[in-house]
C-alpha cells in the first residue's frame, strides 16, 4: 500500500521512481496479482499516469489492459477504470489542443512572435495525432479487440458503458476504415450501437450519436443497415423532444447523423421518403412573428434542417426519386413553409441565402412547384411577387456576393423545364405587356444587363439566358423587344443593343456574360442568326476579336467569340447574300484561318473555371472576379464544339451532299410518321372490335344464362302439365272396382314412361347445354382471329345456318309449349264434361284413347330427341370445319349483334308465353277446384289427391246410389 500512496502522490522517504519504473511495476502487479483488489488499486494508478505518461503507458500496459477486459468482466469498476485508461492512451486530447491553440491566438504585437510561438503547438498536436494512431492501429490488429467493446457495450452499468462509447468513438476517429469492417461483419454490431439512442441516462445517448457519426462516414453498407434499425424514427423522436430548431446540440448531433445516411444514399432517402418522414421535417420550419432573437444554436440547426431538404431533392439524385421527393414536400405543405421563411423579416442573412437554395432545389423541374413558388408574393404594399423581391436583390450591388448567386440560381432553378416560366419572363419584357406603374421581372434584368456594375451585367445575362433556354419560341419572341437609349434617338432591338456594348470594350466579366447570352439565343434559331447577321457591324467586330494576339485575360473572349461565329455558320438558312455558310467561311480562312479558328475555340473548354461550372448546376464562386461560366452553357459548349469544327472544315460539295442526305432522311422519316400514323389507327380499330367481341361475349353468356333459365321454367311446366294429367285422369275414372284397378294400372304405366319423358328432356336440355358452349368457344375463336380476317363471304353462310338451327330449335320449344297449351284446354273441356255426366260408361274408352294418344307424343318426342342428337352431331362437324376458316371481322361482328338481338326478342316471347301458360295453370286449377265443388253440391263424393288407397270405399258409396 506504500507503493500505492506513493503513486498516488503520498511523499515516501528516499529517491523516486522514474515514471516509467513506476509504470513498469504497476504494469507486473496487473499480471501478477490473485487479489482483484490489488488489480484494480494498479489499474487505476495506471490511468492516473496515462495522461502524463502516454507512451509509456500505452506501449507497456496495453496487452495487459485487454487481459483486464477478458478476465474480469465480473468487476465493473476495474472495467472502468482499464476503459479510461485506454481512452486516455488513443484520444488526442483534441478538447486541450483546442483550448491552447485558442489561447494562442491572443493578440499579440506585430512583431511576428505570434506565428513562432504556434509552431511547438502544432507540432505537439501532429506528434499526439500520430500517436494515437499508431496505438489504435495496434490495437485494431486483431479484431477479437472490437469485438470485445461490442460486448462491453451490453453492460448496463454506467462506468462500463460510457467509457466504452468514448473509446470505440476514438478507434473510429483514428481508424474509421478497418473498424467499420469489423463492426460490420460482427454479429448484431450495428444492433448494439443502436441500442445506445434508446439509453435513458442523456450522457451515454449523447455520446451514442457521435459514436454512429463517425462509424456510418462513408460507409453506404452500415447506413443501410443503420436506417433500417429504426434510426429515422428515433433521430426525430430525439429532435422533437429537445425543442427541434431551438434545441441544443443534441439536435445538431441528430442533424449531422441524418445527413451522413441520406447523403448520396439512394436507398436510405426512398426509405425516408417511403416513411413519410418528410412530413415530419414541416414542423421545424415553422417561425413565430418576433424573429430578434437568432441564437447561434439555432442557425446553425436550422442550416442543417436546409441541408438535409437539399439532400432530399438534390439534383445529383435520379430524377425519379428526385420528383417524387419534391411532390410530397409541396403536398405536405413543406414548400409552402420555405416560401414563408423566404418573406420574412428578420432572418439571419446565412440562413436566408440556405433557404432560397432549398427552395431552388425543391422547384426545379417540377411543374407544379414552380407554378407555385411563381404565385407567392412579398408581404409589401402593394404585393409584388416573390421572383420580382428576389431579382431585386440580384442586381442591387450592395448586396452579399453569395445572396446574389442564392438567387441566380432559384431563377435558373424556377426556369428549368419551364416553358410556361420562360414565356411569362420573356412577356414582361415585350411593349404590349410592359406596365408603367410596377417593376416587373424584365425591366429588372434590362437593367441590370446595362448596369455599371460588371456582376449585375453578368447575372442579368445569365438570367435571360434561362429565359430562352430550348424555347424558340420566346427566342423568336425576344426579337421584338426594343429599347429606348436616349431621347431623341429611335429604339433599338435588345440584340442590336448587346452587341453595341460588347463592341464597346466593357469588363471582361460582362463580355463573357453577353457573348453567352447571344449564343444562347441564336442557338438552333435561324431566324435570330439572320437578324444577327442583318448588322453589317458584327461579323467585322467579331473576325477581328478572334484575329488579334492579346493576353491570357482575352483568351476566354476570343473563344467565345469564334463560338458566336461558329453558330452563324452551322444555323444559317443563307437568306442574307453577303453572309452565307460559303461565304463565312471563305471569310474565317482569310482573315483568321481555319486551323487558328478551331485553335481559339478550343480555348473555352480549357479555362481553368469552365470545369468547374461543369460539375453542378448551382453558381459556387470564391470570389466575384471568378464567377464567368454558366452550368448550362458548359453543356452548350460541349454540344456545339465538335459541330462547328466540322462545319468549319466541311467544303461546299459536303455540305451539299449533306443536305441531301438530311432531305432524304427528312423524307424517310415523314413517310415512317406516316406509317406510325396509320399503325396508331388501325391499332385503335382493332382495339375497337376487340372491345365489341367482349361485349358480344357477355352477350352471348347473358343468353346462355336466359337459355337455361327457360329450359329448367319448360322442365317445370312439363312436371306440372303430368301431374294435372294424372289428377284428372283420377277424378274421370269409372266407378267400378275392375275400372278402378285398370286406372290405377295405367297410372303406374304413365307415371313410368313419364319419368322416361323427363329422363329424355333433361338429356336434351344437356344437349342443348352442350351446343350452347360450342357456340361460346365459338365466339372466342372469332376473338382470336378478328385482328388476322380479311374476307370470306362463305363462312358467314355457315354462320347464319347455325343460327337458324338454334332458331328452329327455339320454335320447336314454343310449338311443345302450344301443344301443352291445347292439351290443357282439352282436358278442361273433359272436366266440364265430366260434371255433366260423371257416371258415364264411355269415359273409360275415352281415357283409353287418351293414354293412347300420349303414348303415340312420347314415341314422337323420342324421335325428336334422336333427331336433335343427330344434328348437335352434324352442328359439331360444321364447328369444326368453322374453326378452320376465316370470317371477315365487321360483317361478322355486325351479323352476331342482329341475330343476337332477334334471339333476345324470341327470348322475350317465349317467357311471354311462360307467363301465358302459368295463367292457364292457375285458373286451370281454379276450374277445377271449382267443379269439385260442383260435384260435392250435387251430392258426389270426390276423391282426394293425396288419397288414392281409399278409391275403394268411394266405388262402393257410387253403387249405393244408384240403389236408391
Amino acid at each position: 500500500m506504500n507503493f500505492f500512496r506513493g503513486v498516488m502522490g503520498g511523499q515516501a522517504a528516499g529517491p523516486q521512481p522514474s515514471g516509467a519504473e513506476t509504470i513498469h511495476k504497476l504494469c507486473d502487479r496487473v499480471a501478477s496479482s490473485t487479489l482483484l483488489e490489488d488489480r484494480r488499486d494498479a489499474v487505476r494508478a495506471l490511468k492516473s499516469l496515462s495522461k502524463k505518461y502516454r507512451m509509456e503507458v500505452g506501449t507497456q500496459a496495453m496487452d495487459h489492459l485487454v487481459n483486464i477486459l477478458q478476465t474480469d468482466r465480473s468487476d465493473s469498476e476495474i472495467l472502468g477504470y482499464a476503459l479510461d485508461t485506454m481512452y486516455n492512451i488513443l484520444c488526442n486530447d483534441e478538447e486541450e489542443e483546442q483550448d491552447e491553440s485558442e489561447d494562442a491566438v491572443t493578440p499579440i504585437s506585430a512583431s511576428g512572435k505570434h506565428k513562432n510561438a504556434s509552431m511547438p503547438d502544432e507540432t505537439a498536436q501532429k506528434q499526439s495525432d500520430d500517436l494515437g494512431a499508431q496505438f489504435t492501429e495496434q490495437f485494431v490488429q486483431d479484431a477479437e479487440h472490437v469485438t470485445l467493446l461490442l460486448s462491453l457495450l451490453e453492460e448496463f452499468d454506467f462506468h462500463v458503458r460510457w467509457p466504452g462509447v468514448k473509446l470505440l468513438t476514438v478507434l473510429l476517429k483514428n481508424q474509421g476504415v478497418q473498424v467499420q469492417g469489423i463492426i460490420l461483419v460482427s454479429p448484431m454490431g450495428v444492433s448494439r450501437l443502436m441500442d445506445l439512442l434508446a439509453d435513458s441516462r442523456e450522457v451515454i445517448r449523447n455520446d451514442g450519436l457521435l459514436l454512429l457519426q463517425q462509424l456510418t462516414k462513408s460507409n453506404a453498407a452500415i447506413q443501410k443497415i443503420v436506417a433500417f434499425e429504426n434510426a429515422f424514427e428515433r433521430l426525430l423522436d430525439i429532435i422533437t423532444e429537445e425543442g427541434s430548431s431551438d434545441g441544443g446540440i443534441v439536435v445538431e448531433d441528430c442533424l449531422l447523423l441524418l445527413l451522413n445516411l441520406l447523403k448520396n444514399n439512394s436507398s436510405n432517402q426512398n426509405f425516408f421518403k417511403e416513411g413519410s418522414y418528410i412530413q415530419r421535417m414541416k414542423p421545424w420550419f415553422e417561425i413565430g412573428d418576433d424573429n430578434s432573437g437568432w441564437s447561434a444554436q439555432k442557425v446553425t440547426n436550422l442550416h442543417l434542417m436546409l441541408q438535409l431538404v437539399r439532400v432530399m431533392v438534390s439534383p445529383v439524385n435520379s430524377p425519379g426519386a428526385t420528383a417524387s421527393c419534391q411532390k410530397s414536400m409541396y403536398q405536405c405543405g413543406l414548400l409552402q413553409q420555405l416560401c414563408t421563411i423566404l418573406m420574412a423579416t428578420g432572418v439571419p442573412a446565412d440562413i436566408l441565402t440556405e433557404t432560397i437554395n432549398t427552395v431552388s432545389e425543391v422547384i426545379r423541374g417540377s411543374q407544379v412547384n414552380q407554378d407555385y413558388f411563381a404565385s407567392v408574393n412579398a408581404p409589401s404594399n402593394p404585393p409584388r411577387p416573390a421572383i420580382v423581391v428576389l431579382l431585386m436583390s440580384m442586381v442591387n450591388e450592395r448586396q452579399p456576393f453569395v445572396l446574389r448567386c442564392a438567387v441566380l440560381y432559384c431563377f435558373q432553378c424556377f426556369l428549368y423545364k419551364n416553358q410556361k416560366g420562360q414565356g411569362e419572363i420573356v412577356a414582361t419584357l415585350l411593349p404590349s405587356t410592359i406596365d408603367a406603374n410596377s417593376i416587373s421581372a424584365g425591366q429588372l434584368l434590362c437593367g441590370g444587363l446595362f448596369s455599371v456594375d460588371s456582376l449585375s451585367n453578368w447575372c442579368a445575362a445569365v438570367a435571360l439566358a434561362h429565359s430562352l433556354q430550348d424555347n424558340l419560341t420566346q427566342k423568336e419572341q425576344l426579337l421584338r423587344v426594343q429599347l429606348a437609349t436616349s431621347l431623341g434617338k429611335p429604339p433599338v432591338s435588345l440584340l442590336q443593343q448587346c452587341t453595341n456594348i460588347l463592341s464597346q470594350g466593357s469588363k471582361v466579366q460582362t463580355r463573357v456574360g453577353l457573348l453567352m447570352l447571344l449564343c444562347t439565343w441564336i442557338n438552333n434559331c435561324p431566324i435570330a442568326v439572320t437578324h444577327f447577321l442583318h448588322n453589317q457591324e458584327n461579323v467585322p467586330f467579331l473576325t477581328a476579336q478572334i484575329s488579334e494576339n492579346l493576353g491570357e485575360d482575352e483568351r476566354l473572349v476570343q473563344g467565345l467569340c469564334a463560338l458566336l461565329l461558329g453558330i452563324c455558320i452551322y444555323y444559317n438558312d443563307n437568306s442574307l447574300e453577303n453572309y452565307t455558310k460559303e461565304k463565312l467561311k471563305q471569310l474565317i480562312e482569310k482573315r483568321i484561318g481555319k486551323e487558328n479558328f478551331v485553335e481559339k475555340l478550343g480555348f473555352i473548354t480549357k479555362h481553368e473555371l469552365y470545369s468547374r461550372a461543369a460539375q453542378k448546376p448551382q453558381p459556387v464562386f470564391p470570389s466575384p472576379e471568378q464567377m464567368l461560366f454558366d452550368h448550362e452553357f458548359t453543356k452548350l459548349v460541349k454540344e456545339l464544339e465538335g459541330v462547328i469544327t466540322k462545319a468549319v472544315h466541311k467544303s461546299n460539295e459536303e455540305e451539299k451532299k449533306e443536305e441531301e442526305v438530311k432531305k432524304t432522311l427528312e423524307q424517310h422519316d415523314n413517310i415512317v410518321t406516316q406509317y406510325k400514323d396509320l399503325i396508331r389507327e388501325q391499332d385503335s380499330q382493332i382495339q375497337d372490335l376487340k372491345e365489341q367481341v367482349v361485349s358480344m361475349s357477355s352477350q352471348g353468356e347473358q343468353m346462355q344464362t336466359t337459355v337455361t333459365q327457360q329450359l329448367s321454367q319448360i322442365q317445370q311446366h312439363k312436371d306440372q302439365y303430368n301431374i294435372l294429367k294424372l289428377k284428372i285422369g283420377k277424378e274421370s275414372q269409372p266407378n267400378s272396382q275392375g275400372n278402378a284397378s285398370q286406372v290405377n294400372g295405367l297410372q303406374t304405366e304413365e307415371l313410368s314412361q313419364l319419368r322416361e319423358e323427363v329422363e329424355e328432356l333433361r338429356k336434351q336440355h344437356a344437349l342443348l347445354q352442350t351446343q350452347l358452349w360450342d357456340k361460346d368457344a365459338l365466339i372466342d375463336t372469332l376473338k382470336s382471329e378478328t385482328a388476322e380476317s380479311s374476307a370470306g363471304g362463305s363462312d358467314n353462310t355457315e354462320l347464319l345456318k347455325e343460327l337458324e338451327a338454334l332458331r328452329s330449335q327455339v320454335q320447336s320449344q314454343l310449338a311443345e309449349i302450344n301443344q301443352m297449351k291445347t292439351e290443357r284446354q282439352e282436358l278442361l273441356t273433359r272436366a266440364e264434361a265430366g260434371s255433366q255426366d260423371a257416371v258415364s260408361s264411355s269415359d273409360g274408352s275415352l281415357d283409353a284413347a287418351k293414354m293412347a294418344e300420349l303414348e303415340s307424343r312420347l314415341a314422337a318426342q323420342s324421335t325428336e330427341t334422336q333427331r336433335l342428337k343427330e344434328e348437335a352431331k352434324s352442328l359439331s362437324e360444321s364447328q369444326a370445319e368453322l374453326e378452320q376458316q376465316l370470317a371477315s371481322a365487321t360483317s361478322t361482328v355486325a351479323i352476331l349483334q342482329t341475330e343476337k338481338a332477334k334471339l333476345q326478342t324470341e327470348v322475350q316471347e317465349s317467357k311471354k308465353e311462360q307467363d301465358d301458360l302459368l295463367m292457364l295453370l292457375a285458373d286451370q286449377d281454379q276450374k277445377i277446384h271449382a267443379l269439385k265443388l260442383k260435384l260435392k253440391d250435387l251430392g258426389e263424393t270426390v276423391d282426394d289427391e293425396d288419397d288414392l288407397d281409399g278409391r275403394d270405399h268411394t266405388d262402393d258409396d257410387y253403387e249405393d246410389e244408384d240403389e236408391d
